[in-house]
């Protein structure tokens, strides 16, 4: 796939089960990885502690107020796939309602973020940030509320880290993953209000 990163480009690639990463030198990766890594809803975990700094509401939660924000923030880091071409594309694709943020704000000011792809009953994380202990999990843990109580299907998170094992994580077979993207795609989900 040499075109181009559109949002249409991107929506016929998540559908496929393909997603981009950015190359330094500016062009596109696309990967397909087997095995695939998902937080199945129904098992999702978290820890009495965070569950605790949840109940506090030591941060402002946001849904899409700065969805750009939150991608650059992503981005602030030594070595980041997320490239100006992607963050362009992404960010139209917001603008067609189709990628989402969660965001943690305290005092006013973005400190944690998550976001990505919402298509039918799935949603593709692609990356969070956390500039104060806890934000991005408190992120994760209200995006995971609102998946299941909008009847998503699918979470997927791509490759498995010891991060994200700790919420659940689990590698299934592509055969596998395609199979549930299918049926997560037939499904009419709203993320946003």
């Amino acid at each position: 796939m040499a075109e181009t990163l559109t949002p249409e480009l991107l929506i016929r690639a998540y559908e496929q089960g393909f997603f981009p990463m950015g190359e330094e030198d500016g062009s596109i990766a696309w990967y397909w990885p087997d095995p695939r890594t998902i937080i199945p809803l129904d098992r999702f975990h978290v820890s009495r502690r965070l569950a605790q700094t949840v109940r506090q509401g030591r941060f402002e939660i946001a849904v899409d107020r700065d969805f750009e924000g939150v991608m650059r923030a992503c981005a602030d880091r030594e070595e980041t796939w997320i490239t100006e071409p992607i963050v362009a594309a992404y960010t139209a694709l917001h603008r067609q309602g189709r990628a989402h943020s969660i965001e943690a704000y305290k005092d006013g000011r973005l400190v944690g973020g998550i976001y990505g792809v919402s298509l039918g009953g799935a949603y593709m994380g692609e990356s969070m940030f956390s500039r104060v202990t806890d934000a991005s999990k408190v992120c994760l843990v209200h995006l995971v509320e609102r998946l299941r109580a909008r009847g998503y299907s699918l979470f997927d998170v791509q490759f498995l880290t010891s991060h994200l094992q700790r919420f659940g994580a689990v590698e299934i077979p592509r055969k596998e993953y395609m199979r549930r993207l299918g049926k997560a795609l037939r499904e009419e989900c709203r993320f946003a209000d």
